[in-house]
């Protein structure tokens, strides 16, 4: 399985730099007759935001023309194949690739991700674009703002390609299913689930439906999904990036971030979105903790001397074998290319974890529809209930959320953010005493310890690890792919790290990607015919 996914990786490396280089060539074919390159040429599995503006700068692709090709690619595969990944596309992204493409021949100058259609996942508010949540209640909603992040993205040169579908008020990290997009399928494997509650982002980004892409993680939305579409996910440190303008879920826990190909575009994507933001308080605690240049920390050889710590924790009980295997074959792979890999027991694991869990839907969701939504007839959670349109799901989880509030056990401790509330507090630093102990640059352990499930199958699901330590301690962790199990279903490696510790991540997870190479694109999306 392994030398062959190799081999499907080597054959996947040399047909898009093949393609590239007949677009970058200024003797390629449609130069010599004086002709601008097709989009179809560039329009190929696993483009990055390099290679794109490469294509730029030397006038073989235009703005325009990718945008055209992936809003083909999304007309031929989204809904034909039932992958259901997006909600509704960005009638105005042509003519913004078109101002783009103006800009650049005025100015030469290409902005960090200029022309570069992004997924947004439909819990960011898009102005002029309707944002749902994934709910019929916040249907024809049409933010008049950005989100903090979207407007971060724009202001970089990005192009909203589209909406993606989203596991309603992001409910569930089981599948992506909603009453505005329904059931969103897992691309390397239809009769699987992509996980949620942002697996429509990641489901087209791994499709090759756009570039790159954003989702939000409360407890595993960004890492569950990007693990089951060989994508990367990053959840950074609470109090990195501004939540301003996502729809809430628990907003001590939520965080966006990007879903994209390649740790490089993933970090592209971050360095744009970073930064204090008065409108989210909480990221006033980054303020002198981010570097003038996260590119800086993708280095090939970022493993070499690094000391990881395996979580056995989480790893040697309730784990597929398969999963199991791959993870083993990934140690190998750290202490190949130069790390030192150590197991890590945290001193009672169980009951640091024990009554984090602090939530209040009903304040967050209500604080959002006062501040953005501003209709009369939806200012409650007994307005949305009383919208309806729901699966069953959503309906139990609704009207639970009318009497859910606050710490279920000892109530009395406060349920603060990540840098107020005690038991958060004691979490983390448990975590990273035993990181201190032991001089650890970083934890893994996989991000699910199961394949994905099978649609419709709620037994199925099981192992995911993502809920575990991240969105109660605050802690940063990045999931890239670990390879394939039986059923072509991809497989996620989590790297957690210390507290706005994020350069050293990027560092190990690009070293560990650049070793290994996993990610390869679905074989049930080719590039189109011309």
């Amino acid at each position: 399985m392994r030398s062959s996914l190799r081999l499907l990786h080597s054959v996947r490396i040399v047909l898009p730099a093949l393609l590239v280089s007949l677009l970058v060539n200024p003797v390629a074919q449609g130069q010599r007759k004086g002709k601008q390159a097709p989009a179809a040429e560039f329009e190929l599995p696993e483009a990055t935001i390099a290679a794109v503006h490469r294509a730029f700068r030397t006038g073989s692709l235009t703005s325009e023309q990718l945008v055209k090709a992936y809003l083909d690619r999304i007309e031929a595969y989204d809904q034909p194949t039932k992958l259901n990944s997006i909600i509704i596309t960005n009638p105005e992204a042509m003519a913004t690739a078109r101002v783009l493409d103006a800009e650049f021949r005025k100015t030469g100058k290409l902005r960090p991700l200029h022309g570069i259609p992004v997924i947004v996942k439909d819990n960011f508010n898009t102005k002029g674009l309707q944002t749902t949540g994934g709910s019929v209640a916040l249907k024809g909603f049409v933010p008049t703002e950005d989100a903090w992040q979207v407007q971060k993205l724009r202001d970089a040169g990005a192009i909203v390609l589209a909406k993606s579908n989203m596991a309603e008020w992001a409910f569930t990290p089981m599948h992506s299913q909603s009453s505005i997009g329904g059931e969103t399928l897992n691309p390397y494997n239809l009769a699987h689930v992509p996980a949620g509650s942002s697996g429509g982002t990641a489901a087209a980004v791994a499709a090759n439906l756009g570039t790159i892409g954003l989702g939000s993680d409360t407890g595993n939305s960004i890492r569950g999904p990007a693990s089951h579409n060989a994508l990367v996910g990053f959840r950074t440190s609470l109090g990195l990036v501004s939540r301003y303008g996502i729809i809430p879920l628990y907003t001590r826990n939520d965080v966006g971030g990007p879903m994209c190909r390649t740790v490089e575009d993933a970090v592209k994507v971050l360095a744009v979105t970073v930064g204090y933001d008065p409108r989210d308080p909480i990221t006033k605690h980054s303020q002198g903790k981010i570097p003038d240049n996260y590119t800086q920390f993708l280095q090939e050889d970022g493993l070499q001397g690094a000391r990881i710590g395996v979580m056995r924790q989480l790893v040697d009980n309730h784990i597929d074998p398969e999963i199991k295997q791959l993870f083993e074959q990934a140690l190998a792979d750290l202490v190949q290319a130069g790390a030192q890999v150590v197991d890590v027991t945290i001193p009672n694991l169980d009951s640091l974890r024990a009554n984090q869990w602090c939530a209040d839907f009903r304040t967050d969701i209500e604080t959002y529809l006062r501040t953005f939504v501003k209709r009369d007839t939806l200012k409650t959670l007994e307005d949305i209930i009383r919208v309806g349109g729901y699966s069953d799901l959503v309906r139990n989880r609704l009207l639970t959320q009318q009497t859910h509030s606050g710490r279920p056990v000892h109530p009395e401790i406060p349920c603060g953010d990540a840098f107020t509330d005690p038991l958060r507090i004691a979490y983390r630093s448990a975590i990273e005493a035993a990181m201190d102990r032991q001089q650890l640059d970083a934890l893994i352990y996989p991000t699910w310890n199961y394949p994905p499930a099978r649609v419709g199958d709620a037994a199925g699901y099981k192992g995911d690890n993502s809920q575990l330590i991240a969105p109660a301690t605050g802690l940063p962790a990045f999931t890239i792919p670990m390879g394939y199990t039986p059923g072509n279903l991809p497989a996620g490696i989590q790297f957690l790290g210390r507290l706005f510790a994020e350069p050293t991540l990027i560092r190990l997870t690009y070293s560990y990607e650049q070793a290994t190479q996993h990610r390869v694109a679905p074989s049930r999306f080719p590039v189109l015919a011309k």
